[in-house]
């Protein structure tokens, strides 16, 4: 799965600026909201419940918050880099700067796997996120994530 299948140029935000992981899912659900016609809140709520399992923070400053919704009809994403880091309870307990915020379809099943194995193989390229924490330009960031191997493989 390549990650332009999930993620759109307005789906970036290219310096987001949080006080902490409530925040930034809560402002990640509003532009999901805004770009899938969805309901912020159930997105928020879906988001949360998740987070309650586990942190999604992956480690090396990296958070790839997920969840499935039955009225979603397509897996996309939304992707910010923070202006600051935050604490997001990662699991090296390092603070986090770039999420990747996934939704899918409750149906998603293997696909939502892919599109989460993607995100990550991407994020966690040394390089890919030393330049994405280095530019504050959306468009930038979006060739960044998409064009890159990883991010198109299948």
């Amino acid at each position: 799965m390549a990650l332009t299948d999930i993620l759109s140029p307005d789906a970036i935000f290219s310096a987001l600026r949080v006080n902490g992981k409530k925040q930034a899912i809560q402002e990640m659900s509003e532009r999901a909201a805004q770009l899938s016609g969805l309901p912020a809140r159930e997105i928020f709520d879906v988001l949360l419940q998740r987070e309650r399992l586990g942190s999604t923070g992956v480690g090396d400053g990296i958070a790839i918050p997920h969840g499935k919704l039955a009225k979603c009809t397509r897996i996309f994403g939304i992707f910010a880099r923070l202006e600051r880091a935050i604490d997001f309870e990662a699991l090296d307990g390092m603070p986090v700067d770039l999420i990747f915020l996934l939704l899918a379809p409750e149906a998603a099943g293997a696909d939502h796997l892919k599109a989460l194995a993607t995100i990550a193989r991407v994020l966690r390229a040394p390089d890919l996120a030393a330049q994405l924490r280095a530019t504050r330009d959306a468009s930038a960031i979006y060739s960044l994530l998409t064009l890159t191997p990883a991010s198109n493989a299948a």
